[in-house]
């Protein structure tokens, strides 16, 4: 059994190619995929600029936040996708289009790198392929990015890949490593009907 038929009912959403990415489900099974999923989360750069809901401490939490995000898949409010390289399956990082609203038709779209991967246009390619994708097949009508005020490699990527800045929200997004204390995000965003970018 291949990993897309293991996780065909509890990820309901395509497998999404380019000539050298394959963006797949995760596996909560594999240790690879685990193991990347830990390394991806407690990266200090990702700490940096991301308060996630739940931490990522060890084996078993990374194994769990995978479980859940599949759960989320199976429910229709997120798409969550390991980018993997196209040859062996080799997780690179992680892209989700999460938040879906089938009442406004939009999503909120975030993703992260390994480490020892970034400055490749992993993210640039992989947000490009995800975005074409929620906008047409997905039927989205408006996905967002948004990040922290300062995260300048991020705000680059947004707008290679077609995701124009609209502002700047006050207070919206949580301090690095706290769920008390607040910092300021830019929002960027894309429209169905939008051009699409230059390729990459």
């Amino acid at each position: 059994m291949t990993l897309d038929d293991r996780h065909a009912t509890t990820h309901p959403f395509p497998p999404l190619r380019t000539q050298d990415l394959w963006l797949r489900p995760w596996d909560p099974e594999s240790e690879a995929d685990v193991e990347a999923w830990l390394r991806g989360r407690t990266d200090p750069e990702f700490a940096r600029w991301n308060t996630p809901l739940n931490f990522t401490t060890d084996a078993d939490s990374a194994r769990e936040q995978i479980r859940a995000s599949a759960r989320s898949a199976a429910e229709g409010t997120a798409a969550p996708y390991c980018v993997a390289d196209a040859a062996t399956g080799r997780p690179l990082g992680h892209l989700g289009v999460n938040v879906i609203s089938r009442v406004m038709n939009t999503a909120r779209v975030g993703y992260w790198v390994l480490p020892e991967e970034r400055g490749r246009g992993i993210a640039t390619r992989a947000l490009t392929l995800v975005a074409r994708w929620a906008l047409t097949d997905l039927g989205l009508h408006r996905l967002e990015l948004d990040h922290a005020v300062g995260h300048d490699s991020s705000c680059r990527i947004a707008e290679r890949c077609g995701f124009p800045y609209e502002g700047t929200l006050r207070g919206a997004m949580w301090e690095a490593g706290r769920h008390d204390a607040y910092r300021d995000m830019h929002l960027h965003a894309r429209l169905a009907g939008d051009p699409d970018p230059d390729p990459v």
